[in-house]
């Protein structure tokens, strides 16, 4: 056995948990591989010569926040299509640019130059709605979308991890003091288990990238030291409505008699936030019409717990108003879909968290919530992880 063979078999090869398989923890997982395999130019972190042993629970069947719904029509066989989650997203920092570029150049990635509106909705059934030009988002601050689906890049992002095992429909049960060891023979330190009380294994370091209000729940009894941090970051809910209307069927007034063409609105004087319209999307032009509403989070929020059919009549009647349908433009798709924590709200002072560590048992709590609430703050938080891990 030769010197080098040696050093590489003493070397410690570190065991990560990771749990939460959105975007959070997908990026980490990627930059935690670059960073140990010495492919780290997007991380500015001591290299290592070893590569980790990452493991992501995910409780439900799929990774990424990056939702998307869509229906097909038996007729015609093509799609009605809503990103019912996240929109689109940002990168205005150098790093995250250069994160995105690789799918950028394959076209998952597209920048979505939409042309915005406000819109005020009519209550007079004689009358359409107001529009006015907004504003065409350009290159200069682009918005960002995945194709042909808003969940494409996060499989992508999943399909391209080559240390990492993803276990679906994997709930992980809060972590208590008693699972954590300071140091046993295989230097790992804290045992995760199932909600069941099956063992998971024994990790050196354990990341929950959970929303805040499942961290505490994770943490609650943990004995974690940043556990009051993590409640002050408050969290909004979000309804989002999903319309569709079939390939021959006249569309509302709204979406085809405006002077003004557009692809997203700005609602105003309404519990409707924001209208995008899904079929003129980069890409999406094979879809049957499609549009996607997200209610106001504050609206949400106070409603977060009502009957979802009854939040969805309720939207239907704000969107009908918005979009000025008759009986033959009524949609011949409806669905409604809630999100308990969709927006991270924002105070005046508003100054982000950043990742929370607890040292001695090497746990990181991270999240977008942790930063703007955004796309991109889980990008940056996943970097604060991975800059963590490597400087120890």
């Amino acid at each position: 056995m030769t010197d080098s063979t040696l050093h590489a078999t003493q070397q410690f090869i570190p065991k990560i948990a990771i749990i939460g398989g959105g975007l959070t923890g997908l990026f980490t997982a990627t930059l935690l591989e670059r960073a140990f395999t010495n492919d780290n130019a997007n991380v500015a972190v001591k290299s290592k010569s070893v590569v980790p042993n990452i493991v992501i629970f995910e409780k439900s069947r799929s990774v990424g926040r990056l939702a998307t719904r869509y229906c097909t029509d038996s007729a015609t066989h093509k799609n009605w299509q809503w990103a019912f989650g996240a929109q689109f997203f940002t990168a205005k920092s150098n790093d995250f640019q250069q994160f995105i570029k690789p799918w950028l150049k394959t076209g998952l990635l597209q920048p979505w130059r939409a042309n915005v509106v406000d819109l005020i909705p009519s209550y007079d059934a004689a009358q359409n709605a107001d529009i006015q030009a907004k504003e065409k988002w350009s290159s200069a601050q682009a918005r960002y979308i995945s194709t042909p689906k808003m969940t494409s890049w996060g499989r992508a992002l999943a399909d391209e991890l080559a240390h990492t095992t993803i276990k679906f429909k994997t709930r992980v049960a809060p972590l208590c003091n008693e699972h954590f060891i300071e140091q046993n023979e295989t230097k790992s330190k804290t045992e995760l288990f199932d909600e069941n009380g099956n063992s998971l294994g024994n990790f050196d370091w354990v990341i929950c990238t959970a929303p805040n209000a499942q961290a505490v729940e994770l943490m609650a009894d943990s004995g974690f030291k940043e556990l009051a941090k993590i409640s002050e970051a408050q969290m909004q809910a979000c309804y989002t409505l999903m319309l569709g209307w079939d390939k021959e069927q006249p569309l509302p007034a709204t979406l085809h008699t405006s002077a003004t063409l557009w692809d997203v609105a700005y609602v105003q004087n309404s519990l409707l936030d924001r209208i995008f319209i899904e079929h003129q999307k980069p890409a999406h032009d094979t879809l049957l019409p499609s549009v996607t509403i997200h209610a106001r989070n504050d609206w949400s929020e106070r409603h977060v717990d009502e009957e979802i059919e009854v939040v969805k009549a309720t939207l239907l009647q704000a969107a009908k108003h918005a979009l000025s349908w008759d009986e033959d433009s009524t949609p011949s798709q409806i669905d409604c879909h809630r999100w308990r924590y969709a927006a991270t709200l924002k105070q005046p002072d508003h100054k982000e968290l950043g990742i929370l560590v607890d040292e001695p048992r090497q746990w990181i709590v991270s999240g977008d919530w942790c930063g703007q609430g955004n796309i991109e703050s889980c990008y940056q938080m996943a970097r604060q992880t991975v800059a963590k891990i490597c400087a120890d």
